[in-house]
């Protein structure tokens, strides 16, 4: 009956996958967003516990030896992990002055209720107050300045890094490299940052991200993203491609799903056959 398991394990497995792929579908059309992948592990007796498990006969072979399961019986497959395609999205004109595109592997720094998150979607409004905000409300930082007071350095508060919009303004231009222009007098400039490394990064909903490494960051200068005002940046995701992938999980899905019956009705004929006797 523990043979069973196997296939289960498979299955579990693949389904996760399913629902993966069908997140990634799902938002297609998100701005922004980027897809997401998982990886399988096959757990093996003769990889966890060593070769010395595994039961060669040393001796001339019949073909009863071929039957050995190497403890195949105890194997399992699992998800081993998930991980987040940052591939660049196809930048999209909108003509709106406060959608931003980014091009290059930055973020926008944003300020959140939970922290300072990190995201790829550039579609901001001007709220009641101002204030550069996403759909959710979450303000856009512009870069931080250094305060020092002695040989320590401080920044400002995180309150004097939201990029606010003075009434009555006409124009407004953002350069490639975050510069903010209010006429022709420099309001800021647009915290854009990039990261060593980008898997590190934890997914927060659907299009923000975590950072908890400090030494994760890029320096300023080393930055080669570019900010496009009047863009944003589409999904990374091509259904076209992502319909492919859920039609072939499904159908592993349904292969494994028939084992797990060829199993289920062996050990059914086997209980019902030994009941005769």
């Amino acid at each position: 009956m523990k043979d069973i398991w196997v296939p289960i394990s498979g299955q579990i497995a693949q389904q996760r996958k399913v629902d993966t792929i069908a997140n990634n579908i799902a938002n297609a059309n998100t701005k922004g967003f980027k897809k997401d992948d998982v990886v399988f592990r096959e757990q093996l007796t003769a990889l966890t516990k060593g070769i010395d498990h595994v039961d060669l006969p040393n001796k001339e072979w019949s073909p009863k030896d071929f039957y050995h399961s190497h403890g195949a019986e105890n194997a399992k497959v699992k998800v081993d992990g998930s991980f987040t395609d940052f591939s660049q999205g196809q930048l999209e004109p909108t003509q709106n002055p406060f959608d931003f595109a980014l091009y290059g592997k930055g973020f926008f720094e944003v300020q959140t209720p939970r922290g300072i998150r990190f995201s790829r979607v550039g579609s901001f409004t001007v709220d009641k107050d101002g204030f550069v905000a996403d759909i959710h409300g979450n303000k856009l930082l512009v870069e931080a300045k250094e305060q020092k007071e002695g040989e320590e350095k401080e920044f400002e508060p995180i309150e004097k890094r939201f990029l606010q919009i003075p009434e009555n303004i006409k124009k407004v231009t953002v350069t490639q490299d975050g510069s903010v222009y209010i006429d022709r007098d420099k309001l800021g400039k647009i915290s854009v940052v990039e990261f060593n490394d980008l898997h590190a990064l934890k997914k927060e909903g659907s299009n923000l991200f975590i950072n908890d490494k400090a030494n994760n960051f890029k320096p300023a200068e080393l930055s080669k993203t570019s900010v496009h005002q009047g863009y944003v940046e589409g999904s990374n995701v091509n259904a076209v491609g992502e319909m492919a992938k859920l039609i072939k999980a499904h159908r592993h899905f349904e292969n494994i799903q028939k084992a797990v019956e060829i199993y289920d009705g062996i050990n059914g004929k086997l209980i019902n056959d030994l009941g005769r006797y």
